[in-house]
């Protein structure tokens, strides 16, 4: 029973935490993006993803640094008290929260490793200065695709070497290596086991958002910019899939979200660069007071947590 009512309160606990603030973040996302589109892509993508991905952090770190400690150090084993229904409910929700993610997550990497297994069969290498593996594929497979988590390579179709010029394929490489160099397939493989209802526009938010980041950092000057516009132009016209989920392929995204992008290279020299440039001492001293804070306080707030638990079994 002892070990029963711990992992009944540890998931009424995450759900309700996870619950809380996904719904905080439906409510607020747009008005904070709102509020940072003046900054840089690279600053943006990192927003929105740091906002989709809190409730998932948040309730994990509080599910299992507090409420499991404080369930174990201070709750009597010898006692014998029943479960009322509100936790027994609110545990089969977040049971059913934490299934639902790894299912979703599961039969993405499922999907994308058949897709990869098939189309690696199908492909031979090409000499390329990137810094990943580049292969060449043919058939009807989108034109340029960074895929693979520990092992990346790119995918590059015979079409895509058919139409692109030397620099704009360069660009485009360079795009895809912003990609690998950014682990966004590894936090599309995140997001899926965040999953929530109704974030679907956050994640497409931040599916744009990490593209025009890619970009930046393919291009370097104006040049660069109208070649990688150029590539962008020309690929949008070859028929390709639908990408697979746990890839990043350069031109699979709405029509006026590729519109957006080419504007935005063909108007390089306009680009924001504002927002935060790097860590600054004053804010790791400021992360490792809040770390010494949160340790000094630890104790004292297990024994809050543990009294908040009673209350929720009551």
């Amino acid at each position: 029973m002892f070990a029963l009512r711990g992992i009944a309160i540890s998931l009424s606990v995450f759900a309700i935490i996870y619950s809380a603030i996904s719904l905080l973040v439906l409510l607020t996302w747009r008005t904070i993006y709102g509020r940072c589109r003046g900054y840089a892509a690279k600053w943006n993508a990192d927003l929105l993803f740091a906002m989709r991905i809190a409730p998932l952090v948040a309730s994990v770190l509080v599910t299992a640094g507090l409420t499991v400690p404080s369930f174990l150090l201070l709750e009597p084993r010898s006692l014998d008290e029943p479960l009322s229904a509100g936790p027994v409910l609110l545990g089969f929700c977040g049971a059913g929260l934490m299934m639902m993610g790894v299912l979703k997550a599961g039969k993405a990497l499922s999907k994308a490793s058949r897709t990869i297994r098939l189309w690696s069969n199908e492909s031979r290498p090409i000499q390329s200065s990137v810094g990943v593996p580049v292969v060449s594929i043919s058939g009807d497979a989108p034109p340029v695709t960074a895929a693979g988590i520990v092992n990346p390579k790119v995918f590059l179709s015979e079409a895509a070497q058919a139409v692109l010029s030397a620099d704009e394929l360069g660009r485009a490489l360079d795009h895809e290596l912003a990609h690998v160099r950014r682990w966004d397939n590894l936090k599309k493989l995140l997001l899926c086991l965040a999953a929530f209802p109704v974030m679907r526009d956050l994640e497409q938010a931040w599916l744009e958002a990490s593209e025009m980041a890619a970009d930046d950092a393919a291009v370097s000057n104006s040049a660069e910019a109208l070649d990688l516009a150029a590539a962008l132009l020309k690929l949008s016209n070859l028929a390709s899939n639908r990408p697979v989920g746990l890839t990043a392929t350069l031109v699979y995204c709405p029509v006026s979200a590729l519109n957006a992008r080419v504007e935005r290279l063909l108007a390089r020299a306009e680009y924001p660069q504002s927002g935060p440039k790097s860590v600054s001492w004053p804010r790791i001293g400021a992360a490792a007071a809040t770390l010494g804070a949160f340790a000094f306080a630890y104790t004292p707030l297990l024994i809050r947590v543990h009294a908040a638990t009673e209350w929720l079994i009551r």
